[in-house]
């Protein structure tokens, strides 16, 4: 979990350790909260798998007298953080992974993002269904509080399911047939100047027919 965050951001650019963690709850701080207590034992295990290198930092990086040590990805690092960005399995779908997944969809392909968010919203779904079975059957042996409770639970769930099925739509409208991402491609673009008729190509040539 903490592995593919620290690996997005290093990806943009080195940091040191104070600067990462700022970073770490500024994109997550919604999902999250990420502390020295785990952050820097992610780091030195990254170190370790060569995922990372750990400089100290020059004078002009000196802050009170104390060196910084920066971190910044390797080839390998990045070749990790693909594979992980790659992976959307049952894991991404849990509500532990799929916020940091999320937080990433940026650097994630379009069929990655596409198939966390079904997976998202089934798991979702099937939690509903629980939820709703659940107040059926124990209606009369919750008081109104417990009542109100169960029932703020489903409304939560619910929105969840309408907002992925947006998200769902929308990727499924917008994403083209192949390739990485929506924005690299613009083969399906709605704002894309179709060719006419008589420019195939939409280069302003008609190609002449081989002889």
């Amino acid at each position: 979990m903490l592995e593919l965050a620290v690996l997005a951001l290093l990806s943009e650019s080195p940091m040191h350790g104070y600067e990462l963690r700022k970073r770490l709850n500024t994109v997550l701080g919604t999902f999250h909260r990420f502390s020295y207590g785990s952050l820097y034992p992610c780091l030195r295990k990254l170190q370790a798998e060569h995922y990372v290198t750990a400089d100290d930092s020059s004078a002009a990086n000196r802050l009170g007298g104390r060196s910084r040590v920066v971190y910044t990805l390797t080839a390998e690092g990045k070749e990790r953080l693909a594979a992980l960005l790659g992976e959307g399995g049952p894991s991404s779908w849990e509500d532990e992974m799929f916020g940091i997944r999320f937080a990433f969809f940026g650097k994630t392909d379009a069929d990655v993002r596409l198939r966390i968010l079904e997976g998202r919203r089934g798991r979702l779904e099937e939690r509903r269904e629980k939820v709703r079975s659940a107040l059926a059957r124990t209606r009369e042996r919750f008081d109104s509080y417990t009542l109100e409770l169960q029932r703020h639970g489903l409304e939560s769930v619910e929105r969840e399911v309408r907002w992925l099925t947006e998200l769902i739509e929308t990727e499924r409208a917008q994403a083209p047939a192949t390739g990485p991402s929506i924005e690299t491609s613009t083969e399906l673009s709605t704002d894309s100047t179709p060719p006419t008729p008589s420019d195939p190509g939409g280069n302003g040539n008609e190609v002449p027919p081989a002889r």
